[in-house]
C-alpha cells in the first residue's frame, strides 16, 4: 500500500540524527564500536519518527506506520467459537510456559552482580530478576501508557470505534512494545545485568577488542525474545485462552511471593543454620520457631516486638494481607444492576451490571508501571556512568538519589533503594513499620528516614498516595475510552445484542443519556478507589514482598478470572448471549 508522505519532513530528523550519534560517540569516550551499535539502534528509533511526522494522508499519523504494523509477527485470532474447555487448556499451558522461563537465566549473565532496578516493583511486574523474563510484562504496559496518553490527550487523533483505527491501534501498540523492550533493556545491560568476565573473555579470544560488547549484545537479545515471547503470550491469552495474559503473570508472580512469604522454612541466609539470630524466611515458620526459642521474659520485654513488626515477613504484614483480601473481595462486589430484557425473548430478562470497580484493575497497573519507570530511569540518571554526566538530568539530587555501597550496607536497604529527590517521596512505603513508626517515634527509627525530618516522610506518604489516586483516575478515563466502555459503546452494546432498558425506547441515544448518569461518575470513582486501595495496602505492608498493590491486583484479577469463566460457560448454554458479551 503506497502511503502518501513529505518527504522533506527527512532534513530535520536526518539533523537530529547526527547530532545524535556525535553526543553518543563523545559519552562512549570515541569508542567506534559502541557508536555503531547504538547507532544502529537509534536510527530505527529515528527512522519510525520519519514515518510518522512525514504522514501526509487522511486520518491519524499512525497510518504511517501502517505497513510495519501489519507485518509484524502475531498471534492468528480463531475464526470460530473456542469452546470454554479448549480456552481453559490454553490458559493453563501458558502459565505453565510462563513459569518455565521465570526459571531460566540468562546465558552468560554473571548473577554475582545483578542489581535488580525492579526490586520494588517486581512481584506486579511479573518477571524474575536474572531470568529472560527480567522485564516482564513492563514493556508492554509503558507502550500501552504511552498510547493512552496520547490517545487521550488528543496528540493522535484517532477513532477507536471503526475497526481500521482500531486494528491500527493495536499494531502500533505492538511495534511500541517492541521499541520499550529495547529502551529498557539496553540501560539495564550497561551496568546493572553485566556480562560473565569468562563468557567475555571467550568472546574477546575470537572477536579481539570486542568482547564486552558483543557479550551485552547477546544479553540483550535474550531480553528481548524472552519479552517479545511474553507479549505473544498475552496474545494467545486472550484471543485463545480466559482472561489477559498480562493479568494471569502478575496473579502468578503476586500469588508465589505470597506463598513464599508465609510458609517458607528457608533460613534468612540460606548458607548459615537456623537460629533466633537467622530464623525462617516465611512469617509462620519464623512465628513458630522464635515462640519456641525465647524464654517468656523476653518475649515480654522485645521478642514479641521482633516476630510482630520486625522484617522479614512479620505477623503485621500477614494480617495486613488478610485484610486487604477480605476488603477488596468485598469492594468488587459492590455494583449497581441495570434491568435489560430481551425484544425477542419474552420474559427473558437480565441485568447489566456497572461495578464499584468499573475500569477493573488496569488503571493500578498503569499507574505502578509509570512510578516504576520513574524509579528505574531515576537509577539510571544517578549511577549510569554515562547517563550520569547528562546536564541537568545527570545525577541530579532532584530526580533521586541513591546509597553508596557502604551507606546500603550500614542502614541494610538495597542500592536500588531511592535515599532522595523525587524518586524518594514517590517511592512504595513497604508496611507501617516503613513509615509509621519514624512518624511516631524518629530517633528511634532514624535508619528508615534516611536523614531526612519526620515532616518530610509525612510529605512523602502523602505524595505516594496522591499519585496513585490522581493516576488511576486519569488511566481510567482513557482506559474506558481506548476499550469502547463508555456510554456511548455500552449503548452500542446493548443494543446489538438485542437487549433493552424496559421503559425506554430501544435507541442508542436514549440508553446513552440513561448512561451518562452512572458510568462518567462510576469510572473516575472507581479509578481513586482502586489507587486508594492500592496506597493503603501499601501503607499496611503485605508479606514476601508482594506489595499491597499486588495483592490488591491478584484478588481483582482471580475474581475476574471467575466472572470470565463464568461468562465463558453462560455463552456454551445460551449461544445467543455471545454477541451480548462481544465473543463468537
Amino acid at each position: 500500500m503506497e502511503i502518501k508522505r513529505n518527504r522533506a519532513a527527512a532534513i530535520p530528523v536526518v539533523i537530529l540524527f547526527l547530532i545524535s550519534v556525535y553526543v553518543l560517540y563523545r559519552a562512549f569516550n570515541y569508542n567506534i564500536g559502541y557508536t555503531a551499535v547504538l547507532t544502529i539502534t537509534i536510527a530505527t528509533l529515528f527512522y519510525l519518527a520519519y514515518l510518522l511526522i512525514s504522514y501526509n494522508g487522511e486520518g491519524s499519523r499512525l497510518y504511517g506506520w501502517k505497513n510495519i504494523a501489519e507485518r509484524l509477527p502475531a498471534v492468528r485470532k480463531p475464526g470460530r467459537h473456542v469452546r470454554f474447555k479448549e480456552k481453559f487448556l490454553w490458559t493453563a499451558i501458558i502459565l505453565i510456559v510462563y513459569f518455565i522461563l521465570s526459571n531460566i537465566y540468562i546465558y552468560g549473565l554473571d548473577r554475582s552482580q545483578i542489581i535488580d532496578v525492579f526490586a520494588s516493583f517486581r512481584s506486579i511486574f511479573a518477571g524474575q530478576a536474572g531470568s529472560i523474563m527480567d522485564l516482564g510484562i513492563g514493556p508492554i504496559v509503558t507502550a500501552s501508557i504511552i498510547m493512552q496518553l496520547f490517545v487521550g490527550a488528543k496528540i493522535i487523533n484517532i477513532d477507536l470505534t471503526k475497526s481500521d483505527d482500531k486494528a491500527l491501534y493495536q499494531g502500533a501498540q505492538k511495534l511500541l512494545v517492541i521499541v520499550m523492550i529495547f529502551v529498557e533493556a539496553v540501560p539495564q545491560v550497561f551496568g546493572y545485568l553485566p556480562p560473565d568476565p569468562a563468557f567475555s573473555s571467550a568472546i574477546n579470544g575470537a572477536i579481539p577488542g570486542y568482547g564486552l560488547m558483543f557479550a551485552r549484545i547477546f544479553i540483550i537479545f535474550q531480553l528481548f525474545m524472552g519479552s517479545y515471547l511474553v507479549f505473544l503470550m498475552d496474545e494467545v491469552v486472550s484471543k485463545w485462552g480466559i482472561g489477559s495474559g498480562v493479568s494471569l503473570f502478575i496473579a502468578a508472580g503476586v500469588s508465589q511471593a505470597l506463598i513464599t512469604g508465609t510458609l517458607n522454612w528457608i533460613p534468612v541466609t540460606s548458607t548459615s543454620a537456623l537460629s533466633i539470630a537467622n530464623p525462617p524466611v516465611g512469617a509462620l515458620p519464623k512465628t513458630f520457631y522464635l515462640l519456641s526459642q525465647y524464654s517468656a521474659g523476653y518475649l515480654y520485654s522485645g521478642g514479641l516486638e521482633r516476630i510482630i513488626f520486625a522484617p522479614p515477613n512479620p505477623l503485621i504484614a500477614l494480617a495486613g494481607t488478610i485484610f486487604i483480601f477480605f476488603l477488596i473481595v468485598w469492594v468488587q462486589s459492590v455494583k449497581v444492576e441495570l434491568p435489560l430484557a430481551h425484544e425477542r425473548a419474552r420474559g427473558a430478562r437480565g441485568r447489566y451490571p456497572i461495578q464499584l470497580m468499573y475500569a477493573s484493575n488496569i488503571p493500578v497497573i498503569l499507574a505502578a508501571a509509570l512510578l516504576a519507570n520513574l524509579a528505574m530511569w531515576s537509577l539510571l540518571l544517578w549511577t549510569n556512568p554515562t547517563l550520569a554526566k547528562l546536564p541537568l538530568l545527570g545525577h541530579s539530587w532532584l530526580l533521586g538519589a541513591y546509597p553508596s555501597a557502604s551507606f546500603a550496607t550500614a542502614n541494610n536497604i538495597q542500592q536500588t533503594t531511592p535515599i532522595g529527590g523525587l524518586a524518594w517521596y514517590l517511592s512504595n512505603p513497604n508496611g507501617i513499620a516503613n513509615w509509621l513508626f519514624p512518624l511516631l517515634d524518629p530517633t528511634a527509627y532514624q535508619n528508615q528516614l534516611f536523614n531526612h525530618a519526620s515532616w518530610e516522610l509525612g510529605i512523602h506518604v502523602l505524595a505516594y498516595v496522591s499519585f496513585m489516586v490522581g493516576f488511576s483516575v486519569l488511566f481510567a478515563k482513557f482506559w474506558i475510552e481506548t476499550t469502547n466502555m463508555n456510554s456511548e459503546g455500552v449503548a452500542k452494546q446493548i443494543q446489538s445484542s438485542g437487549m433493552q432498558i424496559p421503559g425506554f425506547r430501544r435507541d442508542p441515544r436514549v440508553l446513552k443519556k440513561v448512561l451518562d448518569k452512572y458510568i462518567p461518575a462510576i469510572t473516575i470513582f472507581s479509578g481513586a478507589a482502586v489507587g486508594a486501595l492500592a496506597a493503603g495496602a501499601d501503607l499496611i505492608g503485605t508479606v514476601g514482598n508482594a506489595s499491597g498493590t499486588g495483592v490488591l491486583l491478584t484478588v481483582g484479577i482471580v475474581i475476574q478470572l471467575y466472572q470470565a469463566m463464568g461468562k465463558e460457560q453462560m455463552t456454551e448454554m445460551y449461544p445467543f448471549m455471545r454477541d451480548f458479551f462481544g465473543g463468537m
